[in-house]
């Protein structure tokens, strides 16, 4: 992968973000980039911040992939 140090940064920014923004929706405090979020509604604001994290660890397990090593694995016999 050309850039897997940035998708890997990338990554870990959607885990730590969307964690620490769920335990601060905890006590009704917020980040302030992520304010816009809350405007739709609690509901959509949590739903947005459980699919943040998910998406971290997809472009994680993305990043950490070999994919020569699956390609060789997939072409033996």
């Amino acid at each position: 992968m050309k850039y897997k140090n940035f998708w890997i940064v990338l990554g870990l920014f959607l885990i730590v973000t969307g964690v620490t923004a769920l335990a601060l929706q905890l006590v009704g405090a917020q980040w302030v980039f992520l304010q816009f979020l809350e405007k739709p509604g609690r509901l959509f604001s949590f739903v947005a911040k459980i699919l943040m994290v998910m998406a971290g660890f997809v472009v994680l397990a993305l990043a950490n992939t070999d994919w020569e090593r699956e390609r060789r694995e997939s072409e033996m016999p």
